[in-house]
């Protein structure tokens, strides 16, 4: 008889700082591996992408429950019936995860399907009941995992098409969690957390959990393993990690710890009997330079496999990962436990991964002329050399940093070579974003440097989030400067960690001086709004250009809608959108109205919206900010920069969960702002100033700053 376990309901209390429960030796630890094995298996991997002899394209392999005509829960419980993945070998599996560099393995125990690969106290669709082959394979794997020294990890599916009570498959796969389906799955994350020894990692996936939800969730899994990190579709900005987009590698930098997670065929991740698996030194050299990038740009490589569903890996997929074993072999100093590139520029020749005292360069191109230039880089090199083969390479320091010249016979026909460059005493490089300080220099949105997470409310409302900016100042004279915060209403009252030199300090947004704006209200040209829509649509992005809107015809392209004038809609007055079909969830509108003013000047504007919202002037964007808590209702004051003559100002409306979007645009706010103005700061000339602003103890490190109008201004 199964033991039932005690449903745990309590939930902790909510902290600012959602890593501050986690260990940072842990979170290091896992920061430092780079790169694990994703497993997918399941009864999809009997079926093999086949469904009554028919190739099943729509959709992914795993995901066949759904996409294939038929296969109702009845029929794949049969499937189940005969899914014995006799031949599964979990030493063997997590000996080929540790030969092939990996530093712990996640597997599915949970997918959509509802179908646990554990014995579960809960459902009777495991792998204990519903299957001949008996054996709890989430404890052999962890095992294993453990005798092999590499970490264990989970995925689970939040979404369960097998539990009654739970909502009926979508197309989405963003189903609200009912209360009994989000009991389900706190009595199966029990168990999970309290069975199978250390979970290094908890990677959730899609469902639609409210707030409450994913708190419960999140203190659920910190009381049961303290130090288990949770990703970030947990939904709600709830996340330890970040968790890019499938096979994303971001060209931008993270300010959180993230993770990519990687599929070896973009069709599926599921084993697919009949996948074209293409050059297997192509795929070698594309998953390698997948894992060097993410590397380079400090974040963490989650390469998936699927096994068969008798258990084997294919055959192909494990030499591939074989062969990067061997590379990681010869150049593992060059990625585990590395820092990310120290340089702000992209180089065409390929990517770089750093320590305190060495660059690794991971030649992915040859360089032109056989010569790398590093710019900027200061410090005693005292070798260069190839890894792994002992060559020792010419190098030369000079004004406009260090070169190296690489040998004309140079084989760069295989795997990447690594140039390991070695300054005992370390080095400095030009920080990112250097600003001459000149006299009424003003730092805002527009010249930041900015830091970047994902703001996540579930798997299809998530937006690449802005939640640092940065600057370094070059002073052209040595001496005192007086620096002046300036905000409006819409930044009124919060506080931001305000870093000035190597001073950070929690300044509150409120008590400065209201400053009337220079303009006049009065003589503004406004236009009819216009609106097009409803498309389908993320958060984030614009379905086209938005600079000089020919309004007259479709957007964004020839085949596209056609604005409609509201010659009747006021500005100042409420309205609202259906967001009923044919509109409904994941849509977006777009409001434009032309703005004419006799001179360039800065002008105050209320904007009201229902979920989230973008803002652009003449095409330049002002704001994106979503809704986490879901208000009914939004006022955001955006400061315009207009210019004399025509302007264009732009809202996109996106709606998730309103039957109708309100908005407002309204010029008739007082037109003020505040400053407030800071003590005087020392600059030294040759020596940068580094200034940042970030929010203050926001409610998780992943929300939106919501600063649109911050500026920073030098005398």
């Amino acid at each position: 008889m199964k033991r039932l376990f005690c449903i745990i309901t309590g939930c902790l209390g909510w902290v600012h700082a959602v890593t501050a429960q986690i260990d940072p030796a842990a979170l290091q630890q896992w920061r430092d591996r780079k790169y694990s094995m994703f497993i997918h298996f399941g009864v999809y991997s009997k079926l093999g992408g086949v469904w009554e002899n028919k190739q099943i394209s729509r959709g992914l392999s795993e995901q066949i429950r759904a996409h294939a005509a038929g296969l109702y829960s009845d029929a794949y419980e049969e499937v189940a019936q005969g899914f014995n993945p006799d031949r599964w070998n979990p030493d063997s599996i997590a000996s080929l995860a540790k030969r092939a560099g990996m530093g712990s393995v996640v597997i599915t125990s949970k997918h959509h399907d509802g179908f646990a690969l554990w014995d579960c106290a809960f459902t009777k669709f495991d792998i204990m009941d519903a299957t001949p082959y008996k054996r709890d394979i989430l404890k052999e794997l962890s095992d294993a995992c453990r005798r092999q020294g590499i970490a264990f990890g989970l995925y689970f599916s939040l979404i369960d098409w097998h539990f009654p009570p739970a909502m009926p498959i979508s197309g989405h796969n963003s189903d609200s969690i009912t209360p009994a389906h989000h009991t389900y799955n706190m009595q199966q994350m029990t168990e999970l957390l309290t069975k199978y020894g250390p979970v290094s990692e908890l990677w959730f996936d899609m469902g639609q959990m409210t707030r409450q939800q994913s708190e419960e969730m999140r203190a659920l899994v910190h009381k049961l393993q303290p130090n288990c990190l949770i990703g970030s579709r947990i939904g709600n900005n709830q996340g330890d990690f970040t968790v890019m987009g499938d096979n994303q590698e971001p060209d931008y930098i993270i300010g959180v710890p993230w993770q990519s997670p990687a599929s070896f065929f973009h069709e599926t991740w599921g084993y697919r009997s009949w996948q074209e698996r293409g050059d297997i030194n192509a795929k070698i050299r594309e998953k390698l330079t997948s894992l060097v990038k993410v590397a380079s740009r400090g974040g963490n490589f989650l390469l998936n496999i699927g096994p068969r569903g008798d258990g084997t890996v294919v055959e192909f997929e494990r030499d591939v990962l074989l062969t990067i074993g061997q590379w990681l072999n010869q150049h593992r100093d060059a990625i585990y436990g590395t820092a990310p590139d120290p340089f702000h520029v992209a180089f065409d020749w390929g990517s770089i991964t750093s320590r305190n005292n060495k660059l690794y360069l991971h030649l992915m191109n040859r360089p032109a002329n056989n010569a790398i230039l590093l710019p900027g880089l200061k410090g005693n090199v005292t070798m260069a050399q190839l890894m792994g083969k002992g060559t020792k390479l010419k190098y030369t320091a000079g004004k406009d940093g260090l070169q190296i010249q690489l040998p004309e016979n140079l084989d760069m026909s295989g795997l990447f070579q690594v140039i390991e460059l070695t300054l005992p005493n370390g080095y400095t490089v030009p920080p990112a974003n250097i600003r001459a300080l000149t006299p009424g220099l003003t730092l805002d949105n527009s010249n930041a440097f900015p830091y970047f997470s994902n703001a996540t409310i579930d798997y299809n409302t998530n937006f690449t989030s802005t939640i640092k900016n940065a600057w370094a100042l070059e002073p052209q004279r040595s001496g005192t400067n007086r620096p002046t915060l300036t905000y409006s209403k819409e930044e009124q009252g919060r506080t931001i960690d305000l870093q000035l030199g190597s001073t950070s300090t929690a300044v509150r947004l409120e008590g400065g001086k209201a400053v009337q704006l220079n303009n006049d209200i009065a003589s503004l040209q406004t236009g009819p709004i216009h609106v097009l829509g409803p498309l389908y649509s993320g958060v984030g992005g614009t379905h086209g250009s938005l600079t000089d809107v020919d309004l007259s015809k479709p957007w964004p392209r020839q085949d596209g809608k056609r604005w409609t004038a509201h010659p009747e809609w006021k500005n100042g007055t409420q309205y609202s959108l259906e967001a009923q079909r044919p509109a409904g969830a994941m849509t977006a509108h777009y409001l434009l109205q032309e703005i004419t003013a006799p001179t360039a000047r800065n002008v105050l504007v209320k904007i009201t919206s229902g979920d989230a919202i973008m803002v652009f002037l003449n095409g330049k964007q002002l704001l994106l900010q979503n809704n986490p808590l879901r208000e009914p209702r939004m006022d955001h004051y955006i400061l315009l920069p207009l210019q004399a003559g025509k302007n264009q100002l732009s809202v996109k409306l996106f709606n998730y969960f309103l039957n109708a979007v309100p908005f407002n645009i309204d010029f008739n706010v007082p037109q003020e702002v505040y400053q407030l103005t800071l003590p005087e700061v020392r600059l030294q000339k040759g020596t940068y100033f580094p200034v940042s602003w970030q929010l203050h103890n926001p409610s998780t490190p992943h929300d939106e700053m919501g600063l649109p109008n911050l500026k920073l201004t030098f005398e």
